[in-house]
């Protein structure tokens, strides 16, 4: 799936790197499992991104179903936390759908760098 960040302020600016991304719960935002993994294979250029502006990254999800219960311990998500590159904010992105692995031994997420 794409990930889309839109630049809401007045200002352009820059990111450069992978956003932190993680599945959320429990309707009150606690992360689930692993964060996502840093698709390294990527190119991570400086983006600069102007007012209303988007820089994007591709979020791979695995399925939780590809694992057994007893090494997923799957659980409902409520969506994703992404946290753009450098900083300490983050951003909840509702998503219905989603089952993660409540196991830290299992990482269903992987993201690339921001284009």
């Amino acid at each position: 799936m794409s990930l889309v960040l839109t630049n809401k302020g007045s200002a352009s600016c820059t990111l450069q790197g992978w956003p932190g991304v993680s599945f959320v719960g429990d309707g009150n935002g606690t992360q689930i499992g692993q964060a996502a993994a840093f698709d390294r294979s990527t190119p991570h250029a400086t983006v600069t991104v102007a007012p209303a502006g988007t820089a994007t990254s591709t979020l791979r999800i695995v399925q939780a179903g590809n694992y057994s219960s007893a090494d997923c311990k799957p659980t409902k998500a409520d969506g994703f936390r992404v946290y753009p590159p450098g900083q300490k904010a983050s951003i909840f992105a509702s998503k219905s759908g989603l089952t993660a692995c409540a196991s830290k031994s299992v990482s269903l997420l992987t993201v690339s760098g921001l284009k």
